[in-house]
């Protein structure tokens, strides 16, 4: 009986595993790069700037599918991206660098997803290269 009562508070203290992110077609995200993969995972408006550290992403169906990302931490990443189909699939996509200062990366992908993985984010001296 104590064990199971135990349980769902050594649930809630263990630290959290770090994920890909997967956002949906018209959702806008902010968050921090920890160990590679997004951490500190918010929901937001796309009029919602991102803080110093952070990074924002946004997915929308222009033209296919697209994802803009703005990079406030200071440093320029390569990461995966995978686009997720309709019946669940995920299909890796090409992406390019994403450039520090507080400047974009603009990914645009000729096929229909439903939503966009992002993770395994790599730090790069290669300040744009696609």
């Amino acid at each position: 009986m104590r064990a199971s009562l135990l349980a769902p508070l050594l649930a809630l203290a263990a630290p959290a595993v770090a994920a890909p992110l997967t956002m949906h077609v018209g959702e806008t995200w902010i968050f921090a790069i920890r160990n590679g993969q997004p951490s500190a995972v918010r929901k937001v408006t796309t009029a919602t700037n991102p803080a110093k550290g952070q990074v924002r992403a946004s997915v929308s169906a222009l033209g296919g599918t697209t994802m803009v990302l703005t990079n406030a931490t200071g440093l320029a990443y390569k990461f995966r991206a995978e686009l997720i189909g309709s019946d669940g699939k995920a299909a890796t996509a090409r992406s390019c660098t994403l450039p520090a200062g507080n400047r974009q990366a603009f990914e645009s992908w000729q096929q229909r997803a439903v939503a966009v993985r992002i993770g395994a984010f790599k730090r790069t001296d290669d300040p744009g290269k696609c």
